[in-house]
């Protein structure tokens, strides 16, 4: 196995980055590194060294990264889906009491009395400003059915709530691990019209951005309570705004304060804690090293957000090559036909694409010399050739 540097962009847990085999080391510099770990710098107006192979994000966003850039240059880019999903689970649950119960707004009139001598007398007075509902017997909302948004709709059921859930792409795996007590929306029209709590859950796209906004919120119940711990962008703040003030949003809980949400009246911001959990960001860590460690060592491809999942174990011939390439006509013949021009068998291979951008993994009967590695980079369409082993 070859010896690999790895730079730390962000503070990165040390029971992750202790996974790493011997012959990993930590750098203080980008320079000669061959994976970097990332949480939440911004690496778009950053320049990649030519030795840079891969980028681990530890957690589930990646906006952050320049993913076109990295895909044409050769940088496979993971994320961490589900490493963080139950310390988001447990606040979104915290924002369903939040928003039912007036905890904050008596938590801080406690503390504006303090000096109160009566203060438990005045306290019994004073609370029924504060009282709110209980959450079991509502009806719950959860749009987007991905690893986080299961888990709620799943433990929202546990706590009595009636809960639909509407996910237009919900992968096998959510299917199975979805409660067969949630009810299945077809659109957004039925979350909006039957719940008296939405929660949502969906990456941040140009589908997705501004989806909460006043025709959307215009469909709901009166009094709706809306949780954001998804996105930002997901919520038209304007919309919100003017909701609020108008009562037919009850409660907004927001875990991304921004110059608008933070002078929200009736909304509650919180300060981005969703994966602050010492758990939530040891999982990270460790699935992110676990899978640029496969990658460099052995090829294979698990949670890409910029190329195709590839999986060939480890490799048993006597040598791989990676090569990652555009996903163009006759790609695949002209890479065969240069390995057999180098009279290389190939014993084993797996050639899989996403969107513009594919990734084919060989195993050979020989190692290819540079000459051989040159002739495959030479071709057009080809981004990158490495030499797993």
């Amino acid at each position: 196995m070859k010896d690999r540097e790895v730079f730390c962009l962000n503070n990165i847990s040390r029971v992750g980055t202790g996974k790493f085999r011997k012959g990993y080391t930590l750098v203080d510099t980008i320079d000669t590194a061959a994976a970097v770990l990332v949480r939440s710098a911004d690496m778009k107006e950053m320049q990649f060294p030519k030795t840079l192979r891969a980028i681990g994000r530890a957690g589930a966003g990646v906006n952050n990264i320049p993913l076109d850039r990295c895909a044409e240059e050769g940088i496979v880019v993971f994320n961490t889906p589900g490493a963080n999903a139950n310390a988001v689970k447990e606040l979104v649950i915290a924002g369903l009491m939040l928003a039912s119960r007036d905890v904050v707004g008596g938590a801080d009139w406690i503390k504006a009395n303090a000096d109160d001598p009566d203060i438990k007398k005045t306290a019994e007075k004073a609370k029924k400003q504060f009282a709110g509902n209980e959450i079991k017997g509502k009806t719950l909302g959860v749009i987007g059915l991905g690893a986080i948004g299961v888990l709620v709709a799943n433990a929202a059921v546990d706590l009595g709530m009636e809960v639909y859930g509407y996910d237009p792409y919900l992968s096998v795996n959510s299917a199975w691990e979805l409660s067969q007590k949630v009810h299945h929306a077809a659109l957004t029209d039925e979350i909006y019209e039957k719940s008296d709590y939405i929660t949502v859950h969906v990456p941040a796209n140009d589908s997705t951005k501004g989806m909460i906004n006043a025709d959307a919120i215009k469909r709901m119940k009166d009094g709706v309570r809306i949780l954001n711990f998804a996105r930002d962008v997901l919520v038209n703040d304007q919309d919100m705004k003017e909701a609020l003030a108008a009562g037919k949003v009850k409660a907004y809980v927001s875990d991304f304060p921004n110059a608008s949400s933070v002078h929200m009246p009736g909304a509650l911001v919180l300060p981005h804690l969703g994966a602050s959990t010492e758990e939530a960001e040891d999982n990270c860590a460790v699935m992110a090293v676990q899978e640029i460690q496969d990658y460099l060592d052995n090829g294979n491809i698990h949670h890409s957000v910029n190329f195709p999942d590839t999986d060939m174990g480890i490799c048993q011939s006597v040598g791989r090559i990676a090569i990652l390439h555009r996903n163009v006509p006759n790609m695949l013949s002209k890479i065969t036909k240069a390995l057999g021009d180098a009279n290389i068998n190939i014993e084993g291979m797996q050639n899989k694409s996403r969107g513009d951008y594919a990734y084919t993994l060989m195993d050979i009967n020989t190692h290819l010399n540079e000459e051989g590695m040159e002739n495959l980079q030479k071709l057009e369409g080809i981004l990158r050739v490495r030499k797993v082993q």
